[in-house]
């Protein structure tokens, strides 16, 4: 059966999540992660993608991304290859390393681009990874806290849904989390 294509709206932001197969973990240890977020910076070199937010849980990841060059698909192709003949080279074995193709969800509104990033963000506090969501070593939470640059985030497409300077920008996103974390809708 041939594979319905994939829709690209290049102006638009997707919300990218992928899992390992059979839920297997796609990140065994901190080299996996810092392997998989160099292989990002990587393929951005080769099909450029600006990219909002991300979070490397332990068999998934999520990425809220754009792609203006190349199709979503392309990016997508290129970094799960990559990322499969490492995670397959390192642990020597064969076959499939994600579950199957990677789910996309077109983002149309600066509303839902806040609430993408706001999940996106607290995912690890909802799996009881940790308790407090900039604690999470793996995600770009940290970057929107503090002032540390990331040359592969562009964290001022989110940020600038709020008023105000960088601090208060950066306050204001912390709230816009902990209101949903007081909601108690992300606690295990």
């Amino acid at each position: 059966m041939v594979r319905k294509p994939r829709l690209w709206v290049p102006e638009s932001f997707y919300h990218i999540v992928c899992r390992g197969n059979r839920r297997d973990a796609l990140f065994k240890d901190i080299g996996d992660f810092k392997v998989f977020l160099h292989m990002l910076q990587e393929v951005n070199e080769q099909a450029p993608f600006e990219l909002a937010t991300y979070c490397l849980m332990t068999n998934h990841f999520h990425l809220q991304l754009r792609s203006q060059v190349q199709p979503v698909s392309k990016v997508m192709s290129l970094l799960n290859k990559r990322y499969a003949d490492y995670y397959n080279t390192k642990n020597s074995i064969t076959g499939h390393v994600f579950e199957k193709r990677y789910f996309d969800k077109i983002i149309y509104s600066n509303e839902d681009m806040l609430e993408i990033s706001r999940y996106i963000h607290l995912n690890p506090l909802k799996a009881g990874m940790v308790k407090t969501p900039e604690s999470y070593r793996w995600s770009s939470y940290r970057y929107y806290l503090y002032t540390k640059k990331s040359a592969l985030l562009n964290s001022d497409v989110i940020l600038d849904s709020f008023s105000g300077s960088v601090t208060e920008k950066r306050e204001k996103y912390r709230m816009y989390l902990n209101e949903e974390i007081e909601k108690g809708q992300h606690l295990v």
